[in-house]
Formats: structure tokens, sequence, C-alpha cells
């Protein structure tokens, strides 16, 4: 890292982006995000993931939190996952599946506006849903508040970690085609469930989507790098690129020194 960089000042970085991300497109890099899905919700499935789908659950069953309370075990204890040496957590059946970020962490942080698990008619399902926070595990909702900031009807910018709004809405989401009835709230409902040991078909498809978003070469992973890159900023600089960061937070990401350098190499020059 340059001096220049050490020492650029918070001023410089907040003018840089607030040019290049209103909140008023936050919309459009949901809607660029969900173009990236090439597969949306037609799942083409491998012979290994086939195998793994005639032992788990239908990629359409919408009862698993029942499920789960019926289970002996509740479930995986997400105790046994671990993190590798640059932090990423290790699902030994999905190793291309690496997020930094547990779901808990996710909520934790400040996320969704707050809004993430608030009462919903899904016109997929054609059911009406709340209080779905329920089936989370009670210590990953500890210390929050739960109708500000888990599942209150309002969104609020100054819950997110980044303090700014962030996501489409669900309609957009619906309309678009990438809500499958089992997971009628999204990617990190599904994400929560997988955390926790399901396993289904739409996993292939929702580890796919994550990939082009927060992977190794995801867009809006290497999106950020080019920005910080650019503005001559520290990697964890928060005003640079704080609608992009509060995105790759819902998708269980965080930048690290050691992404940002690897990811800084595929940077071009202006």
């Amino acid at each position: 890292m340059t001096r220049r960089a050490n020492q650029c000042s918070r001023s410089v970085c907040t003018n840089h982006m607030t040019r290049l991300h209103p909140n008023s497109h936050t919309t459009l890099l949901y809607a660029l995000i969900g173009k990236a899905d090439s597969t949306k919700t037609k799942v083409t499935l491998s012979s290994k993931d086939k195998d793994k789908g005639k032992k788990n659950k239908s990629a359409h069953s919408t009862d698993w939190s029942e499920d789960k309370k019926n289970d002996s075990d509740g479930g995986k204890n997400t105790s046994e996952i671990k993190r590798n040496e640059k932090g990423q957590l290790v699902f030994k059946d999905h190793p291309e599946f690496t997020p930094n970020m547990s779901p808990k962490e996710v909520l934790q942080a400040g996320s969704f506006g707050g809004t993430y698990f608030r009462p919903i008619y899904s016109s997929i399902t054609k059911q009406h849903y709340k209080d779905v926070w329920q089936e989370i595990p009670k210590d990953w909702l500890d210390g929050l508040n739960i109708s500000k900031q888990v599942a209150s009807s309002t969104y609020r910018e100054n819950v997110n970690t980044y303090n700014v709004k962030c996501g489409g809405s669900l309609d957009m989401w619906e309309s678009s085609g990438w809500i499958v009835p089992q997971d009628p709230y999204g990617w990190f409902q599904w994400y929560c469930r997988f955390y926790q040991g399901r396993r289904t078909e739409d996993d292939a498809r929702q580890i796919s989507r994550w990939a082009k978003c927060a992977g190794v070469k995801g867009r809006w992973r290497q999106n950020l790098i080019t920005k910080v890159v650019r503005s001559g900023c520290v990697y964890d600089n928060p005003s640079v690129s704080p609608v992009v960061r509060q995105t790759l937070q819902h998708w269980g990401y965080k930048l690290t020194l050691e992404d940002y350098k690897e990811g800084a190499k595929r940077v071009k020059p202006k």
C-alpha cells in the first residue's frame, strides 16, 4: 500500500464515491447482479448434484422450518463449521462456496435495512409469511431489536453497516425469476438454511449466483477492488463504494487485505 493510499482523506474518498454510487442507483446495481446470473431458476444439475438431490429435500419444498423442528438434532450443529487460513467458511460438500461472513455475522453487522424477515406475500407460492425469523437460531439475534433490525416493514438506512440504502424489491426479484418456492424470501434465506445443514437441488444455482457476485472473480467484489485502487484509499475505507460494500455483506462477504491485493493485480490502468 502506498503512502498516498494510507494518507487518503475521508473527504476525498466520500466525494469520489458519491459521484459513482448515488443511492438512486441501488436498484440498477441489483438488476446487474441478476443479469449476471445466467442460470436464473433453471437448475442444471451434474450427476453428483443429482445424487445429492435424491438424498435431500426437493428444491421446491416450502416446509423446511417445520421439518427442522421435527429433526432430533434440529439440523446441523453450526459450531462444526470451520474457517480456513483465509478466514473463509468451509463447507466440505461444497468447497467452491467460500463466504467469509456467516448468516449471524451478516445480521449482527446491520443488514437489509432491518427488513429482511418482514411479513411478505409471495407471488411465487401465493402465501403470506410472517415471523419467519423465528426459525433462526436465537444466538444469531442476540442484542438485535427484531422489530427494527430484523423484521421491520420500514427500511432504515441507519441499521445498515454503511448507512446506505441497498437492494431491490421483492417484486423485482420475483418478476426477474430469481426466487423459487422453497425460499420465498430469497438468497439470504437460502444461505441461513444451507448454513444450518439443509441441502437441496437448488444449492448449485444459489452458489453460482454467489460466485458471480462475491466469488474470486465475482462482479461486485472486483468492482469494489477496482474502485479502491483508483481512489488511492486503503482497502477497508468504508467511504469507498459503501453501496457495493453493503451489497457484498448481504451476500456473506467482506473484502480482506489478501483478497484486495490479489484482485488489484487484475485492475487495468485507466
